[in-house]
């Protein structure tokens, strides 16, 4: 049998179900995530010797580009679809949860995981930087819907905006356990690197590429758009052709893209709010960022099937408990102290840190970088609480989302 014919047979019919996937979950409240993963568990043992090798610790590279590819997508459609401008009184709950909320996550995670699987501190540093983030990708179902539509309200804004913004402030940790690692023959020095260039020097370039690169795209399209008729543009792909050119110039610069994406969504947003076409471009881009999650989420079901989770054993199982229900909910709901949100909408926003596709990124490109000796048990642990919360998270979130909508209209700030 040709199995490319197979292959693109199964992307066919993935990507054609995703179509009827937001009614699906509306209707049953169910999350697609959980759907394409099962799906892929069943693909693959059907056809184990027909489809790619999913197996994500083979080829790391590999892994990183297919997940970086579907984040940078996400990212730049969660900026598009934020009609919030941006100050900082209005986003304080994004920013209290990426800097107070996520660093303390970290902490914590890599403290109890250093103590449960005794690790060394660069493995267990790897471990909460992988987790601690919000995935902008698979949580659409906590998100807030396409741009100008009227039910927004603090919780779904302050998830959207945590996702978009914590997946930059991340990679710094990532960096920190990979220079953790390589310290005995790099020296203390590297340290002192880290800190002017992750920590300092690649966000600003990040902050700054982002913003002037929508802050261009804004002038052309929506100024000049409509000044001259030959800079016209209705094509949505507008909103691809940037996530790639800002991704791919900020990289270049040595910055953090994901930061520079999210920055320049958020900038072309706020160029101009009321445009009519930030409905095509968040269109297009979520339905490219769709068909991409089909076949990740088949390939990321594909991959339980390989052996990833085979080293699983009981404390594994119970630092991903604790991280889902304790450590993110915990220091989530502590950072949103003192702002004006009512308890219920903070502990949903603290619960409702979906773990994602930014795990495995993360993951695969720190072991691309440099030699962990813990390596399979990293795997396993973040394997698992990305799965553990794409079947917790996809069955409450719908749900839930729908009694706070309901609960707290009254309190929707735009």
């Amino acid at each position: 049998m040709d199995h490319y014919v197979v292959v693109i047979s199964v992307i066919g019919i993935a990507a054609l179900g995703m179509a009827w996937m937001p009614s699906v979950t509306k209707h049953t409240g169910v999350s697609y995530a959980i759907i394409y993963v099962l799906a892929g568990v069943l693909l693959y043992l059907a056809f184990p010797h027909l489809l790619p090798a999913a197996d994500p610790r083979k080829d790391q590279s590999h892994t990183m580009h297919i997940t970086e590819l579907v984040i940078i997508v996400s990212l730049m459609g969660t900026g598009i679809k934020i009609d919030r401008p941006f100050k900082y009184a209005s986003w304080r709950s994004p920013i209290r949860l990426v800097t107070v909320g996520m660093v303390s996550c970290i902490a914590l995670a890599t403290l109890t995981s250093f103590y449960f699987f005794n690790l060394d501190i660069a493995s267990a540093l790897l471990i909460g930087a992988a987790l601690a983030p919000t995935d902008p990708v698979l949580a659409s179902d906590v998100q807030v819907g396409p741009p100008n539509e009227n039910e927004k309200f603090e919780t779904k804004f302050a998830l959207t905006a945590e996702a978009g913004l914590n997946d930059a402030f991340a990679f710094p940790f990532v960096l920190l356990a990979i220079t953790l690692s390589n310290l005995p023959f790099t020296g203390t020095d590297a340290l002192w690197k880290w800190v002017e260039h992750a920590l300092i020097l690649k966000v600003i370039i990040g902050l700054v590429i982002g913003y002037l690169l929508g802050q261009l795209l804004g002038y052309i399209v929506f100024t000049m758009g409509d000044r001259m008729k030959i800079l016209e543009t209705r094509d949505g792909f507008v909103a691809l052709s940037l996530t790639l050119m800002v991704y791919g110039i900020t990289e270049l610069a040595h910055g953090y893209g994901f930061l520079a994406v999210f920055v320049a969504g958020t900038t072309l947003r706020n160029y101009e709010l009321d445009h009519h076409l930030h409905s095509k471009l968040h269109a297009f881009t979520d339905q490219t960022e769709r068909i991409m999650v089909a076949i990740v989420l088949i390939l990321f079901g594909g991959s339980l099937t390989t052996g990833v989770l085979q080293n699983l054993t009981w404390p594994m199982v119970a630092f991903s408990v604790l991280f889902l229900f304790v450590m993110r909910p915990l220091t989530s709901f502590l950072s949103l102290a003192g702002i004006n949100i009512h308890s219920k909408e903070r502990w949903v926003i603290s619960f409702f840190g979906i773990r994602g596709l930014g795990s495995i990124y993360y993951l695969a490109y720190a072991l691309k970088e440099t030699q962990f000796p813990y390596a399979d048990q990293i795997w396993t642990t973040v394997t698992f609480t990305v799965l553990l919360s794409v079947v917790v998270h996809g069955l409450t979130a719908t749900h839930v989302m729908n009694y706070m909508e309901a609960r707290f209209a009254k309190e929707i700030a735009k």
